[in-house]
This record gives structure tokens, C-alpha cells and sequence, in this order.
């Protein structure tokens, strides 16, 4: 009887215990709907009050946790959904790798700016290709005229790979690759380097972008038609999840989407439903979704609305979970985790007042680890007006050091959890992001939305309308439309690319094509072009052409005698 009567209590006291906390929430709504009235009686400021994006932000946000379901939303750090991060400890274990972007002029040139970052703190190089390696021209075609090693740095060979990490250990250092279109090729020139170091390519650690959509929807590097475009991904995923189990084949990319106009909810889900169409190719192909899911990672871009940008990452990662586990079957849990890079914007730089970036750059790059990334490239000041200065690399470095040893920000786990606020944009970019997967089905999937120019209408419509915001000045830019005082055009040093970048390295392309065994390039490049052509996968006999020196425009070319070339429809 006394069980009995325990149970009792028990379950008297649970029922007062829930009538005690309505009581609460009660109390709490009324207060709330007071202080509103107060509010909407007093004067305001002139602002918007909305987000970048153009949302709309309440004046106040308060309690959500009496809502169903909304703990089992946010979870807890390293377990589904992962909205507090994707590894239980984050940054209490390891710090989010420092990462700068950089390439310029030669592969020598470069080389001597990645030993000068690593010996600063960088702990990952990433690289910055010139506009005809991006778009997969040699030095030496005439299409790279006037373009060769001004953007980033020149690579059209084995030789030229090799150069560019001479004497720094692939084996020890992680190297991110920011390539598209062409990315297959640079990704063998890359494993054949490190074979030429001693490096197998299981020990290999680092990822090359390879994301193929977003260029189509909004950077425009591309070479092949979408569907063979997709097939050389998927050939990445196969040839990487049996050779190369540590390195991720694809950085799916909301960066360039977002620096291309889009609003942080079209980010989110453009780029999560990209990463979706690369998951069912995959299992079209007969892959495992568990074989390769775990090593694909994602890139973000970090605006300027701070908190917007936290609930960005915290939304991604719950919205990835759940559908790789619900929608495609995924059962290891490395399968649902979603692992981000992460970039400061470009956009939001400005040449007027340049100095005012580095405030900028800051408190994106603490947005970014309050959001919990695993790598992160800080922008540097000079960027809007050339290629970065040493002085300046050192700064955005410098940054991200402050952000991890003075600023307390790595102690704890997810800091920002149980904010109303962040809570409640977290909610609100995940709803929205889901509106825009049904848009986008409705649609017919994505490679229908970009042959039919859904996805670029829509972000060059978001585009005109930040825009219009800045040109009225509805939306300040510090420097720019507003706080002007003469100081807007300061000189300050940048660096220039020397004009004789482009004579050395078609030199070096001349001595190459005579040093090579020009038998051995046209058995290779003919191997490539029967591998195209019977959907063998790829990867294997580009890296025998890799190996035979055939360069990167001839690799290029013989796959899109296959192929074909991508011409964009004209859709505006």
C-alpha cells in the first residue's frame, strides 16, 4: 500500500508542478503583452529593424522552451540533431582550424607565402587558383592572356603542384582547394604530388570544393554540361571512399551563392538542397549513402547581421541530420553530422575607409565560431582592392588568434543556446528553408531549376533589392552611405602582380612539353577519353595522365571531347 500511496503523491505532485508552471507561462504572456502596450506608445528611432536578409525582427523575444519539442530540437553538443555542434567537446578539445586563402603569381611565389602562414599559426592552407586554372586554361592558352597569377596562383601541370608544396608535408598539413569546374584535375595533381613526396593518398587530409551546382546557380566557373559534371563528382565520392578515406571530395558551397546576392534563408537552403541532389547521385550510383556521406563537408559565407548568421549554422546542421537519416536512410551518425568551412564576406568589404574591415571581419569570424564552424578563413582588409599584403594576411590571422586565446569564446559549448533570439531565428531559418525545398521541387528538382534559371532569377532578385536598400539608404555601410568624412579613400599599400608572372610560366610550359614523353601523354589522354566515354570512373586515368605531365588544358579537352562544353541559356 505505501508503493501505492507513493505513487500517489508522486503523480499529485507532478500535477501541481504542471499547473504551477501554466500559472508561469500565464504570468509570463501577460507581462509581455503589457510591456507590448508600452512599447507601441513610444517614440523609435529611424531604423529598419530587419535582419540583412530583409526579416523582419520582433522587439522582443521571450521563453520558448514550454513549446513541444523544442529541447529535443536543440539537443545537446555531438548527438542528433547537432544544432549545439557537431562534436560533443568543440573547441574545448580542438580549436577550429585557422585557415587564410591564398594564391598569387607562381606556384614558387606562393609556396613562400604558405611556409610564412604556417610558420605564423596558420594550421591549414587553402589555395587560391588564377581565373584560367578555375576555368581549366594552361599559362600558355591564348584564353589566360592578361590573367595568368592575378587572382590567385597558376597551376597547369604536376610540375607546377609539386612546386607549390615543396618542402611542406602533406601528410601533416590539411590543404582546402577552391576549385570547380576543373576540380577532378587539380585533385589528381594534388594525390600524384603527394605520391611524389611519399604521401599515399589515405594519409592525405584536406578537401577540394568540387561543388558544381552553385556555379551554375551563381559564380559561373564551370566547363562541362551538369549531368557529366555530376557523373565526375560521383566518380570522387567512389574513387575517395575506397583510396582517400580522410579527405573530403566536395565542399558544398552556400559562399559564393550568398556573395552572389542571395538572402541567408537562400543560402541555407539552396545550398543544403545541392548537397541533398550530390547524396541521391551517389545512391544512384550504388554508393552506400554511409560510404561517403561522412566526408562531405560544407562552406558558408558569415555576413554582416551577427545573430542571423549564428542561427544560420546552428539551422544547417539540424536540417542535414535529419533528412540524411529520414530521407536517405543514413545510419552512422558521422553520416548526419554536418562538418562546415566557413569565410568572412567578401561583399560586405568596402575600398572606402578600408581600415573599417578588420571590424567587420572580426565580428563575422566571432559569429562564425559562436555558430560552431571547424575551419574558417578571416578576410583581409585590402581584398576589396587587390590580393592580399603580408601585412594585411597577418591581421586577418591575428584575428582569429585573439577570437581563440583572449576572448574567452572557446571555453564553453554553444554559448548562445537558450537565447530567445537565436532560438527563435534558428526555428524561423529552418522553416523557411523548408518552403524553399518544396519551391524547388515544384520546380523539378535542381539541375530543372538551373536549366530553367529558377535558382539565378531568384538571387538576382534578392541582389536588386539589398542593393536598392544601400543606393537609398535604407540600409547603412559605414564609410560608404553614411559616416562619410573625406578619410574614404586612403592609400594603402597593396600588393601588385609583377607583369612578367605570365612570361615565366609559359617558359616553364614550353620547357615541360619538351622534357615529356610525348608518347606516353597521347596513350594516356586516349586511355581518358575511353574512360569517359564508357562511364568507367574517371579518376584513375586522369592520374595517369597526371603522372605523364599532360597538362591541365589537355586533360580538360579530352574529357570535353566526350562531354561536351556548357553554354548558359539566356534566361533574363
Amino acid at each position: 500500500m505505501s508503493g501505492v500511496d507513493s505513487t500517489i503523491r508522486t503523480s499529485g505532485e507532478l500535477t501541481e508542478q504542471l499547473d504551477a508552471q501554466k500559472r508561469e507561462n500565464e504570468r509570463l504572456r501577460a507581462e509581455v503583452a503589457a510591456w507590448k502596450a508600452r512599447y507601441d506608445a513610444a517614440p523609435k528611432r529611424q531604423s529598419s529593424f530587419t535582419t540583412v536578409s530583409g526579416r523582419e525582427v520582433d522587439p522582443l523575444y521571450s521563453p520558448r522552451l514550454a513549446e513541444p519539442g523544442h529541447l529535443s530540437r536543440i539537443g545537446i553538443p555531438g548527438e542528433y540533431p547537432f544544432t549545439r555542434g557537431p562534436y560533443g567537446t568543440m573547441y574545448r578539445t580542438r580549436l577550429w582550424t585557422m585557415r587564410q586563402f591564398a594564391g598569387f603569381a607562381t606556384a614558387e611565389e606562393t609556396n613562400e607565402r604558405y611556409k610564412y602562414l604556417l610558420a605564423n599559426g596558420q594550421t591549414g592552407l587553402s589555395v587560391a587558383f588564377d581565373f584560367p586554372t578555375l576555368m581549366g586554361f594552361d599559362s600558355d592558352h591564348p584564353r589566360s592572356l592578361g590573367e595568368v597569377g592575378v587572382c590567385g596562383v597558376a597551376i597547369s601541370s604536376l610540375s607546377d603542384m609539386e612546386r607549390l608544396f615543396e618542402g611542406i608535408p602533406l601528410d601533416q598539413v590539411s590543404v582546402s582547394m577552391t576549385i570547380n569546374g576543373p576540380a577532378i584535375i587539380l585533385f589528381c595533381f594534388y594525390v600524384a604530388a603527394a605520391e611524389r613526396q611519399g604521401v599515399p593518398p589515405e594519409k592525405l587530409r584536406g578537401t577540394v570544393q568540387n561543388d558544381i551546382l552553385k556555379e551554375y546557380q551563381a559564380q559561373h566557373a564551370w566547363v562541362f554540361p551538369p549531368e557529366p559534371a555530376l557523373r565526375l563528382i560521383v566518380d570522387m565520392f567512389e574513387w575517395c571512399s575506397q583510396h582517400a578515406p580522410k579527405y573530403n571530395p566536395i565542399s558544398i558551397s552556400g559562399y559564393h551563392i550568398r556573395e552572389a546576392g542571395a538572402t541567408a534563408g537562400q543560402e541555407l537552403a539552396f545550398t543544403l538542397q545541392n548537397g541533398f541532389e550530390y547524396v541521391r547521385r551517389g545512391v544512384e550510383r550504388g554508393l552506400d549513402v554511409d560510404t561517403f556521406a561522412p566526408r562531405l563537408s560544407f562552406f558558408f559565407d558569415v555576413h554582416n547581421d551577427f545573430f542571423e548568421e549564428v542561427a544560420k549554422f546552428r539551422a544547417a546542421r539540424r536540417i542535414w541530420a535529419r533528412h540524411l537519416r529520414e530521407e536517405f536512410g543514413a545510419k552512422n551518425p558521422e553520416s548526419w553530422r554536418l562538418r562546415t568551412h566557413a569565410q568572412t564576406a567578401g561583399v560586405t568589404l568596402t575600398a572606402q575607409q578600408p581600415e573599417n574591415n578588420i571590424v567587420r571581419v572580426a565580428y563575422q569570424a566571432l559569429a562564425a565560431a559562436l555558430g560552431g564552424t571547424q575551419s574558417l578563413h578571416t578576410n583581409s582588409m585590402d581584398e576589396t582592392l587587390a590580393l592580399p599584403t603580408e601585412k594585411s594576411v597577418r591581421i586577418a590571422l591575428r584575428t582569429q588568434q585573439i577570437l581563440a586565446h583572449e576572448s574567452g569564446i572557446a571555453n564553453t559549448i554553444d554559448p548562445l543556446a537558450g537565447s530567445y533570439f537565436v532560438e527563435a531565428l534558428t526555428d524561423e531559418l529552418e522553416a523557411e528553408a523548408e518552403e524553399i525545398f518544396a519551391r524547388i521541387d515544384d520546380e523539378g528538382g535542381v539541375v530543372p531549376g538551373i536549366e530553367k534559371g529558377w535558382f539565378q532569377r531568384e538571387i538576382a532578385a534578392a541582389s536588386m533589392r539589398q542593393q536598392a536598400e544601400v543606393e537609398s539608404g535604407f540600409r547603412k555601410i559605414v564609410g560608404v552611405n553614411d559616416f562619410t568624412d573625406g578619410s574614404e579613400e586612403v592609400e594603402i599599400d597593396t600588393l601588385r602582380i609583377d607583369a612578367s608572372v605570365e612570361e615565366r610560366q609559359r617558359e616553364k610550359m614550353a620547357r615541360l612539353r619538351t622534357a615529356r614523353d610525348d608518347g606516353r601523354v597521347e596513350s594516356t589522354l586516349a586511355a581518358l577519353k575511353t574512360a569517359a566515354a564508357d562511364g568507367s570512373n574517371v579518376v584513375p586515368a586522369i592520374l595517369e595522365c597526371a603522372r605523364a605531365e599532360c597538362t591541365l588544358y589537355e586533360i580538360r579537352a579530352a574529357m570535353e571531347s566526350v562531354f561536351g562544353a556548357y553554354r548558359e541559356p539566356v534566361f533574363f
